[in-house]
């Protein structure tokens, strides 16, 4: 099934996870949405700098620290997403509760790893 992701804290850097993520994601069939603060391309997905209304946003996966995300936190709210995924190293117990609080499924986990073991 087809979950539109948004990736926020893509690279281009090809060895950053959220590069590794973004093509996985597109190899196994997902539209993916890239924000990063550098414009580029990861694959066929280009990285916008700017916060796009997105509709029908599945997931939200996280590459960015807990103090570059407070910046976002409104932004992703308004989006409504169905979950959020905090990768190694985002956990951040503030955006948890307060997503949580609006009804959206917040884990911490590996996109990459639920990805390789059929759990996305």
């Amino acid at each position: 099934m087809n979950k539109t992701t948004l990736v926020l804290g893509a690279s281009t850097n090809s060895d950053r996870y959220s590069n590794i993520a973004v093509r996985h994601l597109r190899k196994n069939g997902h539209t993916v949405v890239a924000i990063g603060n550098k414009s580029g391309l990861i694959g066929d997905v280009s990285i916008m700098t700017d916060t796009p209304l997105i509709e029908n946003v599945h997931t939200v996966t996280l590459y960015l620290n807990p103090n570059n995300q407070i910046n976002y936190y409104q932004y992703i709210l308004s989006l409504k997403p169905k979950r959020i995924i905090f990768n190694p190293g985002t956990e951040n117990d503030e955006f948890f509760n307060k997503a949580s609080d609006n009804g959206i499924d917040v884990i911490e986990a590996c996109t990459l790893v639920l990805l390789s073991t059929g759990q996305y």
